[in-house]
Order: structure tokens, then C-alpha cells, then sequence
């Protein structure tokens, strides 16, 4: 049965003394809603105090990318293997910032999927396309693409063991925010796709992001393939987050209920 993740991005900002705060304001609340999951994705220099700040409690650490390699001669490179001696439960994986900015192409996130799954670590894929792919109306064919990358590379078991985060790019700090009925089309879609290759991965949990808030969160979780969300700005905003989270878990009562 799929469950509610709500994941926050922090990407580059912040310092461990704000990073601190920001945790000390959003676990006491978070810590009475118990039907959803959730998690922290830190900058890799944080992650270790990040961690130890998170034990015992309900939000389980994350980072925001790591090397394709497994070790050795790649100055600058974090593997999955120190991404798990520091705890982490996470890992985003393809986040279209590594895409466009950082040239990362559908192999190489494809292998840094393959990394995560190898050291125990759930990935987080993301996929997504750009305005000018939804307006040629090639949303499908780019998805397709990213997930097929994936499969080929890590085989369906693989893909059995992470989550997928569809993150339109046009959305994603934009303050555009692709309608429930935009999102739940593409979610269903990447639901039907990664299912037709093997049954089990229709459990596969597919979260959206992009200006995700805590004013459109709960009608974004209410739709029947929208598992949660990929936060970003608003991850760093503790009432934001937790009002998203409580979005979360409003929308898995709803469910049980």
C-alpha cells in the first residue's frame, strides 16, 4: 500500500546554525502526524548533524545527489557508500537542476540510480520536462525517456526500491504550480508506464513537485496518483512544511478512513 512522503529539498542554502532552527521548529509538530512519511534532504556538509538531529524521531535524513562511481580518483565525488555511513535514508537522484545546470544526461543519472540501490539507499528519481517540451506537447516522450534510462540500466527490482518525483521544470521555483488535474495526468501516466513493464511498480510511489505550498498541497495529495511531494523553497519555511505535511497527512486519513 502506497503511503504519503513528503520530501524537503534545501538545496544549496542555509548553515548549519539555521539548518539547526529550522529542525528544532518543524519536528515537535511533526512528530503527532503518524500517517504519513517524511524527510530532509540536506547539503552534503550538513548531513552528518542533520542526522543525529533527526534520531528517533518520524523525519528521516536525505541527500540531494551522489556520485555515479563507487569510489577511488573523483575529486569533489560523495558516494553511496559515505551517503550511507552518514546515515542518510534518501538520495534525489536526476533533480532537473542536475540535468540543465550541472549537464547531467539520462545515462549518468541512471547510473547514480544504480549507485543508491546498490549502498541501501532509496533514491528519489525525478523527471520532468521543460515549457517548451509541454507546449510541443512532448511531456509523455521526455518522461518515457527518463524512466526508460532507468529501467534499462537498473532493471525493474531496481526501480521497485525508489520513489518518482515528477517535477515539471517550468514549475519549479517559478511559483508556477501545474494544476491537480496537469499533475494527476502526468502521474497516472508515469504510474501506467512503469507498471506495464513489471505489475509491482504500480506501488511505486510518484510524488510531485514544483512551488508545491501549504495552500495547494492538500487538493495536489488528493489526487488518486499524487503519493506527496519533492519540496523545495517551502522546505525551508518551517510553518510552509508543516502545513504541507499536514496536507499529507490529512490526505492518508482521508484514505483509511
Amino acid at each position: 500500500m502506497r503511503v504519503k512522503l513528503v520530501a524537503g529539498n534545501w538545496k544549496m542554502n542555509g548553515n548549519l546554525a539555521s539548518g539547526q532552527a529550522l529542525l528544532k521548529a518543524i519536528l515537535p509538530p511533526l512528530a503527532a502526524l503518524n500517517r504519513a512519511r517524511y524527510a530532509v534532504c540536506a547539503p552534503f556538509p550538513y548531513l552528518v548533524a542533520v542526522g543525529q538531529s533527526l534520531r528517533g524521531s518520524n523525519v528521516a535524513p536525505g541527500a540531494q545527489d551522489l556520485c555515479q562511481f563507487d569510489d577511488g580518483a573523483y575529486t569533489g565525488g560523495v558516494s553511496g557508500a559515505m551517503l550511507a555511513d552518514c546515515g542518510c535514508h534518501y538520495v534525489i537522484v536526476g533533480h532537473s537542476e542536475r540535468r540543465g545546470v550541472f549537464g547531467e544526461t539520462d545515462e549518468v543519472v541512471a547510473l547514480k540510480y544504480a549507485q543508491a540501490v546498490k549502498h541501501g539507499l532509496t533514491p528519489i528519481l525525478c523527471v520532468g520536462e521543460t515549457l517548451a517540451e509541454r507546449e510541443a506537447g512532448v511531456t509523455e516522450t521526455v518522461v518515457s525517456r527518463q524512466l526508460d534510462a532507468v529501467m534499462r540500466r537498473c532493471g525493474t527490482d531496481a526501480l521497485a526500491r525508489g520513489v518518482i518525483a515528477y517535477e515539471p521544470v517550468w514549475a519549479i521555483g517559478t511559483g508556477k504550480t501545474a494544476t491537480p488535474q496537469q499533475a494527476q495526468a502526468v502521474h497516472a501516466f508515469i504510474r501506467g508506464r512503469i507498471a506495464g513493464a513489471d505489475r509491482r511498480l504500480a506501488e511505486v510511489p510518484v510524488l510531485y513537485g514544483g512551488s508545491v505550498k501549504g495552500s495547494n498541497a492538500a487538493q495536489l495529495f488528493a489526487m488518486p496518483d499524487v503519493d506527496g511531494g519533492l519540496i523545495g523553497g517551502a522546505s525551508l519555511v518551517g510553518d510552509e512544511f508543516v502545513a504541507i505535511c499536514r496536507a499529507a497527512q490529512g490526505a492518508e486519513e482521508t484514505v483509511r478512513a
